[in-house]
């Protein structure tokens, strides 16, 4: 008999303890039903559907177009597949922009419909006022700050975040408002390991870090980086731990030659009917090529 005891439930508490005794917080993004089993099975702390499932899954090439029901699709799917990780939704483009009243709505629709638990909200101090109001609606919001895929051509392209002191300085700033907006936690995309290590030691919620260092109190991860599904590109930010790209090539391969040449399916994986049933089969057909076959 197992002496572990069972695991409990992740909440925000879960994660301010982890954050006071310096266990580093695990985040994932995920968006399939399979991989959430999984890592809520291995002991994730965060399940983030993140809007990169919609590249992943349906082939967007940017996360701005992917849509608000694809990444309800994929909320719902976590939603069934894990019990204990926290689970998250990345609210998609266009989804908390135009209004405080489309925030909520739309927060609102992840909790009711996918049964998410809290949001992330990415972007800057300009969009405090959507996500106060989500917050104050009573759904918990992590913030996103750094590269944030949805504001790539006003922040240049996919460029590190943090380099200079005055960006830095922007950065800590919008960070501090989205605490102040009542943000529990604070997550760091690609800007200098030192911005989230400075903000890991002053802000009093856990801040995570995706591409920035490893100060942070936590480090998330998209779990199709994990197993390079993503092959147009590979982040620095990223570790491949296992390359599933030529598994799948050998695999297909393997299965399309075994059909080629009649080795797939094989009797272990073939139904027949009794004989005297077959039998009687073939003579209601007239299928005389069977009937010479059986004698």
């Amino acid at each position: 008999m197992s002496d572990t005891p069972p695991r409990r439930k992740v909440t925000y508490k879960t994660l301010l303890k982890k954050m006071e005794k310096g266990e580093p917080i695990t985040q994932l993004a995920a968006y399939d039903y399979r991989t959430a089993v999984v890592a809520d099975r291995m002991g994730m702390d965060i399940l983030c559907v993140s809007d990169t499932g919609g590249m992943i899954l349906f082939g967007h090439q940017s996360t701005v177009s992917v849509s608000f029901d694809e990444v309800m699709m994929m909320s719902q799917a976590i939603d069934r597949g894990s019990q204990y990780g926290l689970r998250m939704v990345d609210m998609p483009y266009w989804s908390f922009h135009v209004s405080k009243e489309q925030a909520v709505e739309n927060a609102g629709r992840f909790v009711h419909e996918a049964n998410a638990e809290v949001m992330k909200c990415e972007g800057n101090r300009h969009h405090v006022p959507a996500i106060e109001a989500i917050v104050n609606a009573g759904i918990p919001v992590q913030g996103h700050i750094g590269i944030t895929p949805m504001r790539m051509p006003q922040l240049g392209g996919f460029i590190a975040q943090g380099k200079t002191a005055a960006r830095a300085q922007e950065l800590v700033d919008d960070a501090k408002a989205m605490y102040d907006a009542g943000c529990f936690s604070i997550l760091c995309e690609v800007t200098t390991s030192e911005v989230a290590e400075y903000l890991a030691e002053t802000l009093p919620v856990p801040v995570i870090s995706l591409g920035a260092g490893n100060c942070a109190d936590g480090v998330h991860i998209i779990s199709s980086d994990l197993f390079h599904l993503w092959e147009e590109h590979v982040p620095k930010h990223s570790r491949i731990y296992t390359d599933l790209i030529p598994i799948m090539e050998d695999v297909i391969t393997r299965y399309m030659n075994d059909v080629k040449t009649r080795n797939y399916p094989g009797p272990e994986n073939t139904i027949n009917m009794p004989e005297d049933e077959l039998r009687k089969f073939a003579k209601a057909m007239k299928w005389e090529r069977k009937l010479e076959e059986l004698g």
